[in-house]
């Protein structure tokens, strides 16, 4: 029986012509007070069924991050400093993906702190936000060898701790920086400017593409561009853009 069929024969009596529950009031009351908090808290979504064991909570940061360990699951791990995971808020309504970390931030063992991670933190700034309420993450975890392109082994080992770490924090939209990025999660070849100004999807997730800060930084000019990408996400974040593809 649904749930206002129920509410319905309660409110009149019932089908015995007994008067409602007197807690029945006080539990839907306290229910819209929950899923009103929930909603003012940024939650979108409850799931169908509920809870019934510890195998069907889902999946958090830190047992990622605990999964990946000191990880030798390719040739990276031998030049590495440090693991660069990701760093920011667990329930960001907002992802920063990247391609990999870079001298800086392999000696720091955070992403984007170099001069491109400066400039993202301006960026960052002008949509609103402080670095600590977004996320930032790379699709892979330790920097190559004189920053070279990653290799398709280090993609397959590093690229599934991407897609858990998106699931587990579920934003309500992705910035991919740069053609790798872009291209990784949206599993294609077009270049950057031809998926920039679009909305995309990852698992339902929007994704938004943009150029890359560092590429920026070599060619200033682009900046009005990912402006108009940061545009083009914020209006997803605020509900004023639909969901593409």
């Amino acid at each position: 029986m649904r749930f206002a069929d129920q509410n319905k024969k309660a409110s009149s009596g019932g089908e015995l012509g007994r008067s409602p529950r007197p807690d029945l009031a006080e539990l839907a009351y306290s229910l819209r007070q929950h899923l009103s908090y929930q909603a003012l808290m940024g939650l979108e979504w409850l799931p169908c069924q509920p809870i019934t064991s510890i195998q069907d909570l889902p999946e958090t940061l830190e047992q990622i991050r605990a999964d990946l360990g000191e990880c030798t699951r390719c040739q990276l791990h031998s030049d590495k400093i440090h693991i660069v995971f990701g760093e920011g808020n667990p329930s960001a309504r907002v992802v920063l993906v990247g391609e990999g970390p870079g001298q800086e931030e392999d000696r720091l063992g955070r992403p984007f702190v170099g001069p491109a991670g400066r400039l993202l933190d301006r960026i960052i700034a002008a949509m609103g936000w402080r670095r600590a309420e977004v996320y930032i993450c790379n699709v892979i975890k330790c920097r190559p060898p004189r920053n070279r392109d990653p290799q398709v082994n280090e993609i397959e080992q590093c690229g599934p701790f991407l897609w858990r770490q998106l699931r587990a924090i579920r934003p309500q939209a992705i910035l991919a920086l740069g053609s790798f990025a872009a291209q990784f999660l949206l599993s294609t070849q077009q270049p950057i400017s031809k998926l920039r100004n679009r909305v995309h999807l990852f698992e339902g997730i929007p994704v938004v593409p943009t150029y890359h800060p560092a590429y920026l930084l070599r060619n200033p000019l682009q900046k009005r561009k990912v402006w108009e990408d940061v545009q083009l996400l914020l209006s997803l974040v605020r509900g004023e853009t639909k969901r593409s593809e």
